[in-house]
């Protein structure tokens, strides 16, 4: 199996930074001060569990959230322009060019009664003062650089007529068909089988070296983490909870909802072979946030004290750079060993 190659991203500089996010539907914050950032050349994932906020986090970078939705405070920089309230049209000149976007869904992203050909040929002339007749035969050569076969009779292809893997492709195609200097991936292997899902995440990677891209990719796998991203952010109800690199994140998770998706995933033994351990569960569910105190997992977690519903843990940084945002489990010997993917 294909595997990430790790750059060395710590001296690389921000291409995108956000500083502080909050985002509000109503009077309800669904990203409560989220605070990341994403260097030239590397991958970084957010992980967590549905509800956690991490699409409302991409589509703000995207400029688009819902109408419903606004971003009540924070910044959001890329290439050091601060994109937060930009208009449409300044949101559409960075939007596809410079930062392009794998959405969950192709089925439902990809208009119908369009060929996929006419699709890729659309984003580019969107963003290029080029013919439309270079603009297909640009689709084409997109086509070919996602590997999808013949790709000169799949341009003339509807979406209902291709795999879900290769409308997968023909969503990336579209992402970087001008060429972005970040690419967000959300869920991009979603309801695709396991050998698919090597195959697309391969194609990102390996499009991320060939293109000198950076990745964002939004995950709710860990084995996905553990083996594509060079850092990593765990989030959990709007807000980030741990920041590290993925090895020493795995190898000793300090927050107990790190420590919940690890030993709530299977994984790999010595040898290669999926341990017959049962699973742990999390108990309960992100519910809703609106007017409670303190760390918002507290009522999830084994770990909780009377002080962890009183007051909302600070992110602190420690020595080697990882970011938490509990102090309990720090303090315990709560160790798991190293979780392989």
């Amino acid at each position: 199996m294909s595997g990430h190659v790790s750059p060395p991203h710590r001296l690389a500089p921000s291409l995108l930074a956000v500083d502080d996010l909050r985002i509000a539907f109503g009077a309800n914050e669904a990203v409560r001060g989220v605070s990341f950032d994403v260097r030239e050349g590397e991958t970084l994932a957010i992980v967590g569990e549905s509800g956690s906020g991490k699409s409302v986090t991409a589509l703000s970078i995207m400029s688009l959230l819902p109408s419903s939705a606004r971003i009540a405070n924070g910044s959001i920089r890329f290439e050091g322009r601060e994109i937060t309230g930009l208009d449409a049209r300044e949101a559409r000149k960075i939007r596809g060019a410079s930062i392009g976007m794998i959405f969950q869904e192709p089925m439902t992203c990809l208009n119908p009664v369009m060929t996929v050909g006419d699709q890729i040929a659309e984003a580019v002339l969107q963003h290029q003062s080029i013919s439309r007749k270079a603009a297909q035969a640009r689709a084409i050569e997109l086509l070919d650089l996602v590997r999808i076969p013949d790709p000169h009779r799949r341009a003339m292809d509807y979406p209902h007529q291709l795999s879900g893997g290769m409308r997968q492709r023909v969503m990336i195609a579209i992402a970087v068909a001008c060429g972005p200097r970040l690419l967000i991936a959300d869920e991009p292997t979603t309801a695709l089988d396991v050998t698919i899902q090597s195959q697309v995440l391969d194609l990102i990677d390996r499009l991320r070296r060939e293109l000198s891209m950076a990745v964002l990719l939004i995950t709710h796998d860990l084995g996905i983490v553990g083996q594509w991203a060079d850092r990593v952010v765990v989030m959990y109800a709007g807000r980030n909870v741990e920041q590290g690199e993925p090895g020493a994140l795995f190898a000793n998770p300090l927050h107990p909802y790190t420590l919940g998706l690890l030993t709530a995933s299977p994984r790999l033994d010595d040898s290669y072979h999926y341990s017959d351990g049962p699973l742990n569960e999390i108990p309960g569910s992100i519910r809703s946030i609106a007017g409670e105190r303190g760390c918002t997992f507290a009522p999830r977690c084994a770990y909780a004290g009377p002080g962890c519903r009183e007051s909302i843990p600070p992110l602190l940084t420690l020595s080697d750079g990882r970011q938490v945002a509990c102090p309990v489990l720090m303090q315990e010997e709560h160790r798991v060993a190293s979780f392989n993917y």
